[in-house]
């Protein structure tokens, strides 16, 4: 169990009917009355975002969250099939659960799967990643007063903004969490 007080960042509680991780938090201690806690929690399986208060003194139960790294294999129709490295036992995900990870993942490549009573609710591509450009349009010469970007459709089918010197071949380094172009390799 975690007090409203022990609250810090990045914790993942049972409230409420679900899971929640908390996003951000603040201990409020009002010149009048009793002091309270403001959090803003973010429910890990549907992604909604609420702010709360809470009595310091409340107590909820810590949800324990697993990690595994698993190997992308490949999808089929709307289902994409990752596997446990460790037991080679596959499982299908669909579009709603690898949404965002999916974007910078290629066949074969690791990513992180988390885990809530055996059920996983999110996938995570790795922070940075190697990808070819696929498809952009040409950069011309004397454009580049400006720092001018253009966008860049990569080998995984996301499109990523990038300086005008980037052509169809070059690989490019992507930061995940933010979707930015970091530099060519």
């Amino acid at each position: 169990m975690i007090s409203a007080s022990d609250f810090k960042k990045g914790i993942t509680i049972s409230w409420n009917n679900g899971l929640w991780s908390i996003v951000d938090f603040q201990h409020v201690k009002p010149g009048k009355g009793a002091a309270f806690v403001r959090a803003k929690v973010k429910n890990v399986i549907t992604g909604a975002i609420r702010e709360e208060t809470f009595n310091p003194s409340e107590k909820f139960p810590k949800a324990h969250i697993e990690t595994k790294e698993m190997q992308y294999l490949y999808n089929d129709a709307d289902l994409y099939y990752f596997m446990d490295i460790e037991s080679y036992e596959q499982i299908p995900l669909n579009h709603d659960q690898v949404e965002e990870a999916i974007k910078y993942l290629k066949e074969n490549e690791n990513a992180t799967m988390r885990f809530y009573e055996g059920k996983p609710f999110e996938v995570a591509a790795p922070n940075f990643v190697e990808l070819e450009v696929t498809e952009t349009e040409p950069g011309f010469k004397g454009d580049t007063a400006t720092g001018a970007n253009k966008p860049a459709t990569v080998e995984t089918g996301a499109v990523v903004t990038v300086p005008l010197f980037v052509e169809i071949g070059d690989k490019i380094k992507i930061d995940t969490r933010t979707g930015e172009y970091l530099s060519r390799v």
